[in-house]
């Protein structure tokens, strides 16, 4: 019986592999709340500048969060100095106000897109860094505490 269930856990472990990640990493926020001068900032060597890859934020909120979407400002910098910058918006929330993402209960992860089958030009290392760039109707200012968003990382995959 033993023998069964350790078979049963390696085999568990083999599958939930993943041959195509090169690259993961993320960072708590603060308390549970993402605040707008918190920048996530992600450096990693090119893995290939042959094979394609494609890059997502992974993102983890709970039931804190107030909004049904996400807008963030993603700089993406080259070894060779080059940088751009995207502003991107992410629904998070269905339009019955279930959270969209995997996860049981209060907390769910989001895998989002953010570079599909791209091809890293130079070797070297590269940067990405986020922050969110949420705006309530009518002010300038933005919102400053973004609560419920508990983590938010960087994932590369090769490209099938």
């Amino acid at each position: 019986m033993r023998n069964l269930l350790l078979g049963l856990v390696c085999a568990l472990a083999l599958l939930s592999c993943n041959d195509n990640l090169v690259y993961t990493r993320s960072e708590s926020t603060t308390g549970g709340s993402w605040d707008r001068d918190e920048v996530m900032t992600f450096t990693f060597k090119a893995p290939d500048t042959i094979q394609s890859h494609n890059l997502y934020f992974n993102i983890r909120n709970d039931d804190r969060f107030p909004y049904s979407n996400l807008f963030v400002i993603a700089a993406f910098n080259t070894p060779g100095g080059e940088t751009s910058i995207d502003t991107l918006e992410y629904e998070m929330a269905r339009p019955d106000g279930t959270w969209m993402g995997k996860g049981q209960g209060s907390i769910k992860e989001n895998k989002l897109w953010f570079k599909e089958a791209m091809v890293f030009p130079d070797t070297g290392e590269y940067t990405v860094t986020l922050q969110h760039a949420m705006r309530k109707n009518g002010d300038v200012e933005g919102v400053v505490e973004l609560p419920g968003i508990t983590d938010v990382g960087l994932e590369i995959e090769k490209q099938e």
